[in-house]
């Protein structure tokens, strides 16, 4: 039995409290704690599903000293130091909606190379991945760009910029609005979790053969 209990309103009221200290104590106490249990609960998922041990990383936003945080997410990543360097998996929050991710982000020394091979299956993966699914060049913004609606050239563009700019950044996934009824039913969306994990498998098996 899951320690997760599903997701309600005012856990995305958080992003609207006022103040850095107040904001973060807020979601330290309730959403930590949930995207914690998603997180512990879908790791030996992944484990068996990447055939790599992961471990849990819930967002501490510790660099933070004025601005409150805009989102907060658990990763998951083949490392106990730390996620941010590996390919790794997510579930997170904005005020607007829920994100499951595979993120490859700026701090990856695999990126230039990821890209290339990117770019090489370009057709395979746009097959792969549901024309609903959603892809994003940085995961510091909510904004986020259904596959269906991308053309073959801004799907090239978004790799070449993997490969050329120092910042640059690569997740595909799902988001939910917050009013989506599965967000409300652990059972629900811990599957629908596990199958985006799934469907997004074979990137993390790119990664990793680099």
């Amino acid at each position: 039995m899951s320690d997760f209990t599903g997701f309600t309103q005012e856990d995305f009221d958080v992003f609207a409290i006022s103040g850095l200290e107040a904001r973060m104590e807020v979601l330290r106490e309730q959403l930590s704690p949930k995207l914690d249990a998603i997180a512990c609960e879908l790791a030996p998922d992944l484990t068996a599903m990447t055939g790599d041990e992961m471990f849990v990383h819930v967002a501490k936003h510790a660099r933070r000293t004025t601005n409150p945080p805009n989102d907060t997410w658990a990763a998951l990543a083949s490392s106990k130091r730390g996620y941010k360097k590996l390919p790794h998996f997510q579930i997170g929050l904005w005020e607007s909606h829920i994100f499951i991710w595979f993120a490859v982000i700026y701090e990856s020394p695999i990126k230039e190379s990821f890209a290339q091979k990117l770019l090489k299956n370009k057709k395979e993966i746009r097959s792969m991945i549901p024309d609903h699914f959603v892809w994003s060049i940085d995961h510091t913004k909510p904004e986020a760009f259904i596959q269906e609606e991308i053309s073959d050239q801004s799907f090239t563009e978004m790799f070449e910029r993997l490969q050329n700019v120092k910042k640059a950044e690569i997740l595909c996934g799902l988001n939910l609005s917050r009013n989506d009824e599965r967000l409300k039913d652990p059972d629900s969306f811990l599957e629908l979790c596990r199958e985006t994990f799934q469907t997004l498998e074979p990137l993390y098996r790119y990664a990793k053969s680099i």
